[in-house]
């Protein structure tokens, strides 16, 4: 292969895919996280900021995109959402093209994508490790979250695939309903494997 080997990272709300990021890189592995990009290109400076003013006037200011003010217009309103996609999912692209430039000479990187599934974005990846624990423990961690309630906790798994069916559709299942080692274990044992699958 004449270019790293991609590596989608995926999993429902809770399953600790932060973590697993976050031990990815410990290991040397580049991640691309595209909720941070987002968050960057629509953050203070922004460079979305201006389209966004354009399309939905009054949701930015010196803070970047006001999220909850932008969440409002385009929740439940497929048209609007299709409106903000269009802007933001080709910087995203591009932001990503970039990334893969700077890190051409890897063995593995990682694409952190929470909606995989969802979105249907498995195109041009090599394969898919999906982040899972336990529904209890799925559960217990997102109520932990401020603001969180049971209300809102059932309507974003509502929104999600299944658990069941991302690990029945997954190349990788890397289990968090373990102990922190044993997790960084899965982790480290998946890199291994991966790396001499594509030794640079």
């Amino acid at each position: 292969m004449s270019r790293p080997f991609i590596l989608g990272l995926t999993g429902s709300i809770g399953m600790g895919k932060s973590a697993v990021a976050m031990m990815l890189r410990e290991l040397g592995v580049p991640v691309f996280d595209a909720d941070a990009t987002v968050h960057r290109l629509q953050g203070p400076g922004g460079t979305l900021l201006p389209a966004i003013e354009a399309a939905f006037p009054g949701t930015t200011g010196p803070h970047g995109v006001d999220r909850p003010d932008l969440g409002a217009q385009v929740f439940g309103n497929p048209e609007a959402l299709a409106r903000l996609e269009a802007i933001v999912h080709p910087a995203v692209a591009d932001e990503r093209a970039t990334f893969m430039l700077e890190h051409a000479g890897e063995a593995i990187v990682v694409f952190d994508i929470p909606l995989l599934y969802e979105k249907g974005h498995g195109a041009g990846l090599d394969a898919v490790a999906v982040v899972s624990a336990p529904a209890e423990m799925q559960r217990n961690r997102v109520l932990a979250r401020p603001g969180m309630t049971p209300e809102k906790f059932a309507q974003i798994l509502a929104l999600q695939v299944p658990d069941a069916e991302k690990r029945a559709r997954a190349d990788h299942v890397i289990d968090t309903g373990v102990t922190l080692a044993e997790t960084r274990e899965q982790v480290a044992t998946l890199v291994s494997a991966l790396r001499q699958k594509n030794p640079r």
